[in-house]
């Protein structure tokens, strides 16, 4: 699946921000408006400006929208949440070359508040997925104490954990020392 760098960026992002939500014991990674700085400044989302709480209450309000798509078990379900996110973001899409980056489109308006900006690029970036007949990309974690989202982009849409390194690592010792153990039984 060939997918233009910006995207895949805004993808990244979408799936970072979905992850911020508090699950389980984890807090919420977006306690405050520094929490929210830090979260602008990680993912180098340009544009933005002095924020406030009505910043961090309107990234919030979009994160649940994304975590309802990833949610979605329908095409058309995902296609009325991403069209709910993009109308209300104000769209422009525009050309732009910046940062060292070749030309790509920005979907949120000049002067648009973060929240807008990450509805805008986000919801185009899970349309560019859902208008590509791939939804089941995005995932949730299979690990079964995580539910971390993330977009599945092997060739054969097999990824089953959010990091199999940790996760999937995790779960594969667990299965092996059941069955070393059941073995020695």
């Amino acid at each position: 699946m060939q997918i233009p760098h910006d995207t895949r960026r805004a993808l990244d992002v979408v799936v970072a921000l979905v992850n911020t939500a508090p699950e389980g014991n984890e807090p919420d990674g977006l306690s405050d408006t520094g929490a929210l700085r830090a979260f602008v400044n990680e993912h180098a989302i340009s544009g933005v400006g002095e924020l406030s709480a009505r910043d961090l209450a309107g990234v919030r309000t979009v994160r649940g929208k994304f975590a309802q798509v990833f949610a979605a078990t329908q095409a058309r379900t995902a296609a009325t949440l991403i069209n709910e996110l993009v109308a209300t973001a104000g769209t422009t899409p525009q050309l732009t070359d910046h940062d060292g980056y070749d030309w790509h489109v920005h979907y949120f308006a000049p002067g648009a508040s973060v929240g807008d900006h990450l509805a805008a690029d986000g919801g185009m970036a899970l349309a560019f997925i859902v208008v590509s007949g791939e939804q089941e990309r995005l995932r949730r974690c299979e690990a079964p104490d995580c539910r971390r989202a993330f977009v599945d982009l092997s060739r054969n849409r097999s990824r089953r954990y959010c990091d199999s390194r940790t996760c999937g690592n995790r779960l594969h010792v667990a299965a092996y020392r059941a069955r070393r153990k059941e073995a020695g039984e």
